[in-house]
């Protein structure tokens, strides 16, 4: 008798392959670093946001404390002149026929180390003349406000007018200003629209002065040298009266 089994062996079930724990680690890591990368993406964009007003604040900070340096640069300047000439200089200079010619920013370059400079000016010729022409595109960094970079323009003026220190083409003494010293202008931040070239014998005037200065690059106000050589923070917000008193030289105010 045959001991052959007559009925076939039950087939196995074929075996699926795994995934190796290998691989499956691998997705996790990169589905992590994925995640931790754009969470860092986030979070340095919102401490980008965060931070950009404060930096822009404290470069806006430098700026003005410049400007400041600037300002206390010229009035120095202006008591040097006064020590050498016995006045303020002018506003401006004037040819027999009372025609402008130059500007006390002109006058006081010996004072600010440009006496080279100076010396290549003719100051029996307007300031536009084709002879000084080439030198008035010369930029000077200390009649520029680095809020407010205008090339050879500046926006540091004085305010001309018969009752301050700069009534025109005469010069003013340190005596004639009984209203004192610390509680005078001596030159302001004009606006940047009012910027003028620098050898230009052109500023404000008080009737622009009390309508217009005070709106500078410089968030609130602007820069301003007293006569006594002093820098103050001008606020936009200022008075009419208040701003007249501060220009007259002999108001009793």
């Amino acid at each position: 008798m045959s001991t052959q089994n007559p009925f076939s062996e039950t087939p196995q079930a074929p075996q699926v392959p795994r995934a190796s724990s290998g691989n499956s680690t691998g997705v996790v890591i990169g589905l992590v670093l994925a995640g931790g990368f754009f969470g860092l993406l986030v979070c340095g964009g919102i401490l980008l946001a965060l931070l950009l007003p404060a930096v822009q604040a404290a470069r806006e900070a430098a700026r003005r404390m410049q400007c400041s340096n600037n300002l206390k640069q010229i009035a120095l300047a202006m008591h040097n002149y006064h020590e050498v000439y016995g006045s303020f200089p002018p506003a401006f200079t004037v040819d027999e026929n009372g025609n402008r010619l130059h500007s006390w920013r002109t006058l006081i370059l010996p004072f600010l180390e440009q006496q080279a400079l100076y010396n290549q000016i003719d100051l029996s010729k307007p300031w536009d003349d084709p002879g000084n022409a080439a030198i008035a595109e010369t930029q000077i960094a200390v009649y520029a406000c680095p809020s407010t970079p205008l090339g050879n323009q500046t926006t540091y003026q004085v305010v001309v007018d018969s009752s301050s220190i700069f009534p025109g083409a005469t010069p003013v003494s340190i005596q004639e200003i009984t209203d004192g010293t610390s509680n005078t202008l001596l030159v302001i931040e004009a606006p940047p629209e009012l910027a003028v070239p620098w050898m230009s014998p052109n500023d404000v005037d008080m009737d622009t002065f009390l309508t217009e200065v005070g709106r500078t690059h410089h968030t609130g106000g602007g820069n301003a040298a007293l006569a006594d050589g002093s820098i103050q923070f001008l606020s936009q917000d200022v008075d009419v009266a208040l701003k007249t008193s501060m220009v007259t030289k002999a108001g009793q105010d």
